[in-house]
């Protein structure tokens, strides 16, 4: 059976937990009311064929890439979000990617899934979970 394909331009349509998350993170009181407030898009380029994917998080503060081979481990740059470096595999779960962030944080990663036009983001950090959802631009 085939993945599916992530394909596509996202834009953010709600949220919550956010604020506990990147506290979770050691983000501070300013940034994480900063981050709260912003409304990212994702622009996500997947080859189903190589397993390649790029995920870009785009808001008007700060830009986020992420570019890897699903199920090969590589050193994540996480320093634009909260200063640190960390060992990420991205595999499959069924239809779902399941990101594991090994580091200073335990428990940090983070699952998308699709359902129909929206995509959904939980990302994990010491036990707190923030969701956000995502609807794919027309």
């Amino acid at each position: 059976m085939s993945k599916p394909n992530y394909s596509g331009t996202f834009h953010l349509v709600e949220q919550e937990n956010m604020d506990a998350y990147l506290e979770a993170l050691d983000i501070n009181f300013a940034l994480r009311k900063i981050v709260c407030l912003l409304k990212p898009t994702k622009e996500i380029s997947h080859d189903p064929d190589t397993g390649a994917m790029k995920i870009r998080t785009i808001t008007t503060f700060r830009n986020f890439n992420m570019d890897f081979i699903i199920g090969e481990e590589f050193t994540e740059d996480l320093k634009p979000v909260d200063g640190r470096t960390c060992q990420t595999t991205v595999s499959w779960e069924g239809d779902q990617l399941i990101c594991v962030q090994r580091g200073e944080k335990e428990g940090r990663g983070w699952t998308h899934w699709l359902e129909d036009d929206k995509l959904h983001l939980e990302m994990r950090v010491q036990g707190i979970v923030a969701k956000q959802l995502f609807k794919k631009a027309d």
